[in-house]
Order: structure tokens, then C-alpha cells, then sequence
């Protein structure tokens, strides 16, 4: 009994390595073909084995494993190396970068926002302020002491002089006192109060009034002080110089505060 096996079609790819295990097969094989004649067919064992030789050929195999080179797409997105927070840190850098120009404008515009806001809340206290002093430099007394201009006469240092030389000495220095206590919250606006002391005075007169002024009423309020606190007796050269001076000290008021008013 003759066997018959079929060999596969050429293949142009698997080339001439691919060959050398077929002839090898076929001489293997050949050899009972050929003794066949003359001697029995090979056992079950035989063929067994030379299928297993078969199947172990790589060339012959169902499936082959080939290991190509390809070339990477540039496109496609590599995973980075870098941390994380880094490349956070880097783009918050750029974009302060690319933002940079914007975000001084905002600050500027932020800072502008603010100063306008300060400057009108300024207006605003300064305006309360005002009205504020206005409400309170025209009280009729302060303590006792009465000082509306009804109740003082036109010429107040020569009716102080008068009464000086009436030998009525404090009633002379108590009219100068009421007197510049009258200019000041009617004539000057001097922010005066019903509760105000002598140095309450002195202090609002310094921030209100001319040096000259604010001197004149410092020696007025100091021979007030003297007489009546004191009780020293003041000397009447000082007293005719303080009788002699109020008009020109405290019935009207400086041009540098008439222009003041206006601007208020």
C-alpha cells in the first residue's frame, strides 16, 4: 500500500528556508514509500512523529508572530514625566504672563474705585462737621455767663473802661470776658459750647483765628483768670490796653476768614 501526501502551493514569502524541512519530510517519508514494496507500512507511532515535526516547523505553523517597525504619530499626545504641581505652578506663570497687562488695568481701576470712595466720604465729614459746628457756635450762655449779642452793649471796651474807672473792676473784666466769648461764637464762628472753659476756648480760638487775635484773647482770658480765680489785682495800664484793643481784635472778622466762610 502506497501513501499519498499533498505539499502546499509555493509560497514566495516563505522563500528558501521554508523548503529545507519540506525535503526533509519528503525524504523522510519517502523511505517507507519506497520500501514499501519489499517491507510492511509504517505504525501509527511513526506518523505521529513526523506530524509533531510537522507542527513544530515554525514556517508551517497556523499562526507566526512577526515584529515590525512602525512609525510614531507626532500628533498623538505623549504622557508627560513632570509632576503634576509643577506643570500647574508653570501654567499659572504663563498665564499671569499672557494676563499681565489686563491685570495691571484692573488694579489701577480697583485703586482709582478706592480713592474716589475715600475722597467722597471725606467730603461727606467734612460736611458733617460743618454742620455740626454751625449748630453749636451761637449758644446763648456758657456756665452762667450770658452771651448773646442783645445782651451786650455796641462798644463793649468802652463800657469795660467806663466801668473800670468806676472802680468797678470785676464787672469790667467779666464784660470783656463775655464779650470775647460773644464774638467768638457769633462774629468768628468759633466753634464754642454751653460746657466750654476758659482753655476749651483758648484751644478753638488758636485753630480759628489770626495769631494776633488768638494772642489778644490768651491776655484777656489770663487777667480774667488772675482777677477772679486768683484774686490778684490786675493793673489798670493792662486793663485800659485790653478795653482799648477789642474792637480791632474781635468785632469783625479777618479777610482771610471772610474768604474761608465763602469757600464753606
Amino acid at each position: 500500500m502506497r501513501l499519498r501526501f499533498s505539499i502546499a502551493p509555493w509560497n514566495k514569502r516563505q522563500g528558501f528556508a521554508s523548503t529545507v524541512p519540506i525535503v526533509w519530510l519528503a525524504l523522510v517519508l519517502s523511505a517507507p514509500i519506497t520500501a514499501a514494496a519489499t517491507s510492511e507500512q509504517p505504525t501509527e507511532a511513526e506518523i505521529a512523529h513526523a506530524l509533531d515535526i510537522v507542527k513544530a516547523d515554525p514556517n508551517l505553523g497556523t499562526l507566526r508572530t512577526v515584529k515590525m517597525l512602525k512609525w510614531r504619530d507626532s500628533t498623538t499626545p505623549q504622557p508627560s514625566k513632570v509632576p503634576t504641581w509643577l506643570s500647574w505652578l508653570a501654567g499659572l506663570f504663563r498665564w499671569f504672563d499672557q494676563s499681565a497687562r489686563v491685570l495691571v488695568w484692573g488694579a489701577a481701576a480697583v485703586l482709582a474705585a478706592f480713592l474716589v470712595s475715600y475722597i467722597v466720604s471725606l467730603i461727606r465729614a467734612r460736611g458733617h462737621v460743618t454742620a455740626g459746628e454751625t449748630a453749636t457756635v451761637a449758644p446763648t450762655r456758657v456756665f452762667d455767663l450770658d452771651i448773646r449779642p442783645e445782651s451786650l452793649p455796641d462798644d463793649i471796651g468802652a463800657a469795660a473802661r467806663r466801668l473800670w474807672d468806676q472802680s468797678e473792676h470785676r464787672a469790667a473784666l467779666a464784660l470783656l470776658y463775655r464779650g470775647m466769648l460773644s464774638r467768638l461764637a457769633h462774629v468768628h464762628q468759633v466753634p464754642i459750647r454751653d460746657s466750654s472753659t476758659e482753655g476749651d476756648c483758648l484751644a478753638l480760638a488758636a485753630l480759628h483765628l489770626s495769631p494776633l487775635k488768638s494772642e489778644y484773647a490768651s491776655r484777656l482770658v489770663g487777667a480774667w483768670q488772675r482777677a477772679v480765680y486768683g484774686r490778684e489785682e490786675i493793673r489798670g495800664d493792662l486793663v485800659y490796653r485790653l478795653c482799648d484793643g477789642f474792637s480791632s481784635a474781635l468785632d469783625q472778622r479777618s479777610p482771610i476768614q471772610v474768604a474761608q466762610g465763602s469757600l464753606t
